[in-house]
């Protein structure tokens, strides 16, 4: 990609109109700084913060196009999920759970990388990627060039919050001694989002379902046309972050009396007509869109308390030495990951950015901080070390440039990985 080039707009003008364009300063406290160099530092402090959590591991195509299906699923994050999971020095990874197995990408990527592995459990509520996930999986072990291999695998059309009776179901001792290392995807499927029929496409006409257990009986449909204006109100504002939310939820309501809402075109009109230029342009709907469909979703399958519960109940399956890396991708499953990591390890929510014990550790030795982590585990940065466990990712981990340019979906996924003491 070519360079941008830059230059100063003032260059442009003639020296009579340059006077207009120079920096105005300010003064705060006695020190004169020009609105350019605060620009500058708040731009600065930016980039510094992304460079901080952006993925430095070199991203392999290659490695993506072997175990994801580049036509409806592109597993996010492979390579740093494989070197979460890698064989540390002190153990190896004998059982595996994937909680949200989806397509099985980064399941296979974990089963391939690990002949040492002994058992392997995916879990997933949609059936179909059940199934698919299922038939990969088994191709895979029945064809394994390395030959023979004791390695048990279990799918089970389960939500991940049923983990504890899914592995007792496995084996009981699998329980009892815990599982050395726990998956948890929080992002859809491209094979969900790109079936019209299972209503989570904005631009592409289906019923108003968004259901990820079709089993389920709550639609986004339901909600929409018969839940009370207040509580479809606080779905959009609480869960969509949508300002604008009482106009629409407004809007919304009035459809009722027409007929209500039964499509995702229908919905998708409202929320276009109910959105002015102002707000982004012609197409600044989509955003807002987003944004209510996102809403609804989590509304329809109660993803966040099933979220908080299930990061609960994985840590407690874990073995000691065992790992749960967690992938999010907005900011309110972001912010339960971290909350619910720090209230295990017993630290405070006011902790999850600025770890001050850490910090001058690290200034006084950059070695301590690290005394207790395999060489080879460069991704891990800065820990959080607590009665229970210790956080391997003070900051989240963010996908590497690379990754965004190939797979679009991946640029608001965020990792987290926590490891039981």
């Amino acid at each position: 990609m070519a360079a941008t080039k830059l230059f100063s707009i003032s260059s442009l003008l003639s020296p009579r109109f340059r006077a207009f364009a120079a920096p105005q300063t300010v003064a705060v406290r006695g020190v004169t700084t020009s609105a350019a160099e605060r620009k500058q530092t708040k731009k600065a402090s930016l980039v510094k913060e992304k460079r901080r959590t952006r993925s430095d591991r070199e991203f392999e195509l290659d490695e993506v196009q072997r175990f994801g299906d580049t036509t409806s699923h592109i597993p996010v994050m492979l390579g740093e999920i494989l070197d979460v999971f890698s064989t540390s020095k002190t153990a190896s990874l004998r059982s595996f759970v994937d909680c949200t197995v989806g397509a099985a990408g980064h399941s296979s990527a974990i089963i391939q990388a690990h002949p040492e592995l002994k058992y392997y459990i995916g879990m997933d509520v949609d059936p179909l990627a059940r199934e698919k996930a299922a038939a990969r999986i088994d191709s895979l072990t029945c064809n394994d060039s390395r030959g023979p291999t004791e390695l048990k695998t279990y799918t089970f059309l389960k939500n991940f919050r049923h983990i504890k009776s899914v592995l007792s179901e496995v084996d009981e001792n699998l329980l009892d001694s815990g599982v050395d290392g726990i998956l948890m995807d929080l992002g859809m499927s491209s094979m969900q989002v790109d079936n019209p029929e299972r209503g989570f496409s904005i631009l592409r006409n289906g019923p108003l379902d968004m259901r990820m257990d079709p089993q389920a009986s709550l639609k986004a449909e339901d909600i929409l046309n018969t839940w009370p204006d207040a509580e479809v109100g606080k779905i959009l504002r609480d869960y969509g972050q949508e300002s604008n939310w009482y106009s629409l939820q407004n809007k919304i309501v009035r459809a009722r009396s027409r007929g209500g809402l039964h499509s995702t075109r229908e919905l998708a009109e409202l929320i276009r007509n109910s959105t002015s230029w102002s707000r982004g342009g012609r197409q600044g709907w989509i955003k807002t869109a987003s944004r209510v469909f996102q809403a609804l979703r989590i509304a329809v399958n109660d993803e966040l308390k099933t979220l908080e519960d299930s990061l609960h109940a994985c840590f407690d399956c874990l073995a000691p030495g065992g790992r749960l890396a967690v992938i999010s991708f907005h900011s309110l499953e972001d912010r339960i990951v971290k909350q619910t990591f720090l209230h295990i390890i017993g630290r405070s929510v006011g902790d999850g950015d600025v770890d001050t014990e850490s910090e001058n550790a690290y200034k006084k030795d950059p070695r301590k901080i690290r005394n207790d982590i395999d060489e080879k585990e460069a991704w891990i940065k800065q820990m959080m070390h607590g009665c229970k466990g210790t956080i391997l990712t003070k900051r989240p981990i963010t996908p590497s440039g690379e990754e965004e340019k190939l797979n679009c979906r991946s640029r608001s996924a965020k990792l987290r990985v926590i490891q039981k003491n």
